[in-house]
């Protein structure tokens, strides 16, 4: 490991132990040179150091390396992070947007960095994602649709990204389905419909999609599936068939 990863500082200089302040540290054997060291430029023996001294890690977030202000962020008492938010690297922030106190989170749903904005869609309350819902990252938006409070999803229905709308589709309150029932993709109607009830399947009996004729074929009152048994896709022909002439009346697959 010492070949390949040199025993030097973050500026490329000789660890001197001498002049280290955590002699104790290294008389208890929690710290040595080549192994964990928080003056080493290798990210795993900063790493070994702070997980072995985490009670130090706090003290070292204002560090000038950022990759010892980020492994220290990850150990150190979160009440110490809040700063961070204003932090210049992306990897700093990133760590403390995973262990930030939810009060702090919403100083980074708008940060520049989409990493960061991920993580504080995973963790902010559902009810507090709606300024989200327009981040210009489809994931993050897709992550606020899988979690944001269904009666916030209404301002979704017209997100340019259909994964998105399809989560939308799988969450958002019956009433508003037949907008996402109608939309351009086949797959964002496919989820619709599934979720709408019976007796409001018979208009889509004729859509271009044979997933959502399927459904009306397996769900609609039967006066709404004659039409199917002609359908082009024997899928959709056998369920209509089952439903019309088997009395399979129990919704199946």
């Amino acid at each position: 490991m010492s070949e390949r990863f040199p025993i030097v500082t973050w500026t490329g200089e000789p660890v001197i132990c001498a002049d280290c302040p955590h002699q104790d540290r290294l008389r208890g054997g929690t710290c040595m040179p080549g192994d964990a060291c928080v003056h080493d430029g290798y990210a795993k023996r900063i790493d070994r150091f702070f997980r072995q001294n985490r009670d130090l890690a706090a003290g070292y977030l204002r560090h000038p390396f950022f990759e010892v202000r980020a492994i220290a962020a990850r150990l150190a008492d979160p009440l110490h992070l809040p700063p961070l938010v204003h932090d210049l690297d992306g990897t700093v922030r990133r760590a403390a947007a995973d262990r930030l106190p939810e009060c702090h989170l919403a100083y980074l749903q708008h940060d520049p960095d989409r990493e960061v904005r991920i993580r504080v869609a995973h963790r902010l309350a559902p009810e507090r994602l709606h300024a989200m819902a327009h981040d210009p990252d489809y994931y993050v938006r897709l992550v606020v649709a899988r979690r944001i409070r269904p009666d916030h999803l209404r301002a979704m229905i017209l997100d340019p990204e259909r994964e998105v709308r399809r989560a939308v589709a799988g969450r958002i309150g019956v009433d508003l389905l037949p907008l996402l029932a109608a939309d351009a993709d086949g797959d964002v109607r496919a989820e619709a419909v599934q979720r709408l009830p019976a007796d409001a399947l018979g208009p889509y009996r004729d859509d271009a999609d044979w997933r959502v004729r399927y459904e009306v074929a397996r769900r609609a009152p039967r006066q709404h599936v004659f039409e199917l048994v002609n359908d082009p896709d024997h899928m959709v022909q056998e369920k209509a068939l089952a439903r019309l002439y088997d009395n399979a009346e129990v919704p199946g697959p």
